[in-house]
């Protein structure tokens, strides 16, 4: 990601911690977990090996290069493997057991389970991630901001963080940094689904009308 990219993310992101400051959220949507939706991993992930960072800069290029749904798909799949990979053990099981919980709708038991994933291993990404998709299910924009900070400074391709980080930008009102949020999530990830329908929508309000 250029360095330019990564000052629009970082500025977005303290938009973000700003606007869900009390002051700034006055008129906070309440959306019930039901009707949000993020980028999240398939319940099965292929096996992946060998070297982390040379296998994301490949996989990264040949999502780009992806020539239709069914392949993106296959690349997007394994670079979310890379992504949820960990070698610990109980970091695994206690990421697994949050999944059932939140799909259960038990969104505090998974947030205690996602803490302790946390806690555990610090430089686990998607624990990280998959903490902030539960603040943002909550509605508690500001810890899910936080959490996405986390995400991006570590991996500031994670299409997820960033999908994330316009979806609560588009919930504030925001809809000018909403979709410089989605376009840096498509610059990544073209094929991330609903996001091009999104990006297509706001660029009509945004830039169909001075700001």
């Amino acid at each position: 990601m250029t360095n330019r990219s990564a000052a629009i993310i970082a500025g977005l992101l303290t938009l973000g911690l700003t606007l869900a400051t009390p002051a700034g959220a006055q008129q906070r949507p309440q959306v019930g977990p039901q009707q949000k939706k993020l980028p999240e991993p398939p319940k099965e992930l292929p096996r992946v090996g060998g070297d982390k960072t040379r296998n994301l800069d490949f996989l990264f290029g040949a999502l780009k290069a992806a020539p239709d749904e069914t392949s993106a798909k296959h690349v997007e799949a394994r670079i979310w493997a890379v992504w949820s990979a960990t070698p610990s053990d109980t970091a695994a099981l206690l990421m697994a057991r949050a999944r059932v919980a939140m799909e259960g709708q038990k969104l505090d038991v998974a947030l205690k389970l996602l803490d302790s994933v946390v806690k555990l291993r610090p430089d686990y990404i998607e624990g990280w991630n998959r903490r902030a998709t539960v603040y943002y299910l909550k509605n508690d924009y500001v810890r899910s901001l936080e959490d996405i900070r986390q995400v991006l400074a570590r991996e500031p391709r994670h299409f997820g963080a960033l999908a994330g980080l316009g979806m609560i930008m588009q919930e504030y009102g925001d809809e000018k940094h909403a979709l410089e949020a989605f376009r840096q999530a498509l610059a990544v990830n073209p094929r991330l689904e609903k996001i091009p329908d999104l990006v297509k929508t706001l660029t009509e309000k945004v830039e169909g009308r001075d700001i």
